[in-house]
């Protein structure tokens, strides 16, 4: 069974950094990409970035230059690493990994970012 766990999200003031993790279980990144998305309040989920299976990654323009999104294969997890939040940063976000046509989403992670 393939499970998504995402951590790392908590208040954070703006400018302020977070990392946020997401753990895959039942399959392994090495065969796989995945992706961060999140949702603002009253928004649609969209798209934060991606990362491949051979390691090559994409940031969404809105978030170049602050954001990073790594993978580490020996703890088959992925990282998003943001710098200087923006309130309008605010949302959960979650790790999605597509495989065999499904669509597999964790439970998400709240960032609220606030003074």
């Amino acid at each position: 069974q393939v499970q998504l766990v995402e951590s790392g999200g908590g208040l954070v003031q703006p400018g302020g950094s977070l990392r946020l993790s997401c753990v895959v279980s039942g399959s392994s990144l090495s065969s796989s990409g995945l992706a961060w998305y999140r949702q603002a309040p009253g928004k649609e989920r969209e798209l934060v970035a991606t990362v491949d299976n051979a390691g090559w990654s994409s940031v969404e323009d809105a978030e170049k230059g602050r954001f990073t999104i790594s993978r580490e294969g020996a703890k088959n997890a992925v990282y998003l690493q943001m710098n200087s939040l923006k309130p309008e940063d605010t949302a959960v976000y979650y790790c999605n990994l597509p495989l065999r046509n499904t669509q597999y989403w964790g439970q998400g992670t709240q960032v609220p970012v606030s003074s």
